[in-house]
């Protein structure tokens, strides 16, 4: 399955998407500022109930900052999100000088895909998440500009 790029008519599938993959969802006005937000980039795969994962990530001056990625608890251990991830990577590659983010520290999963992708730990946010507490693990991707070579 290909990620597409989402507009603003995929807000409310998104806001399902989110309720059932986040334990503090993102709201569908929430959801549809970033659609409707030139900074941002949100990617989704459909399947035939919709949207079943999507992804997204700002470019702030060359600083990229993933939102989330998220699949629908039926579709994870597929690859959907790591084809959400490569098509938000292929994108900041070009753009920013890193890619960053937040992932629960014990999530395993989602910590070995960034890993496979070069994403690095760089930081700890102490009781980041709520329901359950814990904490965040900050991971960052740097893109090599070919600098100094």
């Amino acid at each position: 399955m290909t990620p597409r790029r989402l507009t603003a008519a995929d807000a409310p599938a998104l806001a399902r998407l989110e309720d059932v993959c986040f334990s503090e969802p993102w709201s569908e006005a929430g959801l549809l500022a970033e659609l409707e937000n030139p900074l941002s980039s949100l990617w989704g795969i459909d399947g035939e109930e919709g949207v079943i994962a999507y992804g997204g990530w700002q470019n702030v001056v060359g600083e990229g900052y993933v939102l989330n990625i998220g699949v629908l608890p039926a579709h994870r251990r597929k690859g959907l999100g790591e084809a959400i991830l490569r098509a938000m990577l292929s994108e900041a590659e070009g753009t920013a000088d890193f890619l960053t983010l937040e992932v629960r520290a014990g999530n395993a999963p989602a910590i070995a895909l960034y890993e496979k992708h070069g994403f690095l730990p760089v930081g700890r946010r102490k009781d980041f998440y709520r329901d359950p507490v814990e904490d965040a693990l900050l991971m960052t991707r740097f893109f090599d500009k070919g600098e100094g070579k």
